[in-house]
C-alpha cells in the first residue's frame, strides 16, 4: 500500500490544489493519500490555516474523498501545532508537531529560514544552540498529551539547517540527552513517528528526519514508524521514500504502519 500523510495544500502553505494533489496520487498509482493542512496558530498566519479555513478544508476533503472513491483512498487529517488550539473532532488522523518555541513572548521557529534560527539562538539564548534545543524537546516530548496526536511529525526539526552539524554537534552530551529523553516520554504512549523527507525535497538536509541515531534509538525502544515526504508541491509526494526505506532498514526497521479505514496496520518496507 502506497500511501503519504503528511500533505499540505493551498488551504495553508502547499503549492497545489487538494484536487491537484489528488490527480497527482493517481497519476503516480498511490492507494491513499491524508492531507495534513496545518491547524491554525496565532501570529503564524502565513503557513498556516485561520479558523475560518478549518470547516472549507474538512468539507473539501470530505468532498473529493466521496467524488474519488474507488480510485484513491482520501484520510482527513491535520498537522497540530503545540501551541495551535485544541482541534476538536473529527479528524481520520493527527500530526502532532513543534514549530516553534516560545521565549521571551515569542514564538521562535526552528523551521522557517537559516538566518532567522540563527537570529533567534543568539538574541534569546546567548548562541547557546543545546539550550535551544532542550527547549524544543521539551515541548517534544509533550506534543502528544498537547495534541492528542497518532504520528509525531519530523522528531528533530531543530536540525533542518544543521546539516554536517555546522551550528551545532548532535553527538553532544546535553544535545542526546534532551532528544531522548523527549524519545523516552513519547515511546511510553505508543506514539508512531514519522521518518520525514520534507527538508531533503527543499535542498536543506540530504537525509531523512530523524537522524540515523535517533532512528536506531527509536528501533530500540520498539518505536512504530511510517515515511512521510511533508509534502508541499505534487512533485514530491512520495520523494525519497526508497532511501527513507532504506535508511529505516539499516536501522533495524522490517515494517512500517500505514493508514486503512480500520486504523494504521503494519506493512513491510518493500520500496524498491
Amino acid at each position: 500500500m502506497i500511501q503519504n500523510l503528511h500533505t499540505h495544500a493551498t488551504f495553508c502553505d502547499g503549492k497545489n490544489s487538494p484536487e491537484e494533489l489528488v490527480h497527482e496520487a493517481i497519476r503516480m498509482d498511490m492507494d491513499a493519500l491524508g492531507f495534513s493542512s496545518h491547524a491554525p496558530l496565532a501570529g503564524q498566519e502565513d503557513w498556516t490555516m485561520s479558523p475560518e479555513d478549518v470547516p472549507r478544508y474538512r468539507a473539501e476533503i470530505l468532498r473529493l474523498r466521496k467524488q474519488y472513491a474507488g480510485r484513491l483512498e482520501i484520510f482527513l487529517g491535520l498537522e497540530q501545532d503545540y501551541y495551535s488550539p485544541p482541534p476538536g473532532e473529527g479528524w481520520d488522523y493527527l500530526i502532532g508537531s513543534v514549530h516553534c518555541v516560545e521565549k521571551g513572548g515569542r514564538l521562535l521557529s526552528v523551521d522557517s529560514l537559516p538566518e532567522d534560527f540563527v537570529r533567534s539562538a543568539r538574541q534569546y539564548y546567548g548562541g547557546d544552540f543545546y539550550a535551544f534545543a532542550q527547549d524544543y524537546y521539551r515541548l517534544v516530548g509533550d506534543v502528544a498529551e498537547k495534541t492528542g496526536c497518532q504520528i509525531v511529525g519530523h522528531f528533530d526539526l531543530i536540525t533542518k539547517f544543521n546539516e554536517g552539524d555546522r551550528l551545532f554537534d548532535t553527538g553532544h552530551p546535553r544535545y542526546i540527552a534532551a532528544a531522548l529523553e523527549a524519545l523516552d516520554r513519547l515511546a511510553e504512549r505508543d506514539m508512531i513517528f514519522e521518518i520525514n523527507t520534507g527538508a531533503m525535497s527543499r535542498g536543506y538536509r540530504t537525509s531523512p528526519y530523524p537522524s540515523p541515531a535517533l532512528l536506531r534509538a527509536m528501533y530500540q525502544r520498539k518505536v512504530p514508524i511510517c515515511i512521510t515526504s511533508d509534502c508541499h508541491d505534487r512533485a514530491n509526494l512520495l520523494y525519497a521514500f526508497a532511501q527513507a526505506a532504506e535508511l529505516a532498514r539499516s536501522c533495524g526497521y522490517q515494517e512500517q504502519m500505514v493508514l486503512t479505514s480500520r486504523g494504521f496496520v503494519p506493512q513491510a518496507l518493500d520500496f524498491p
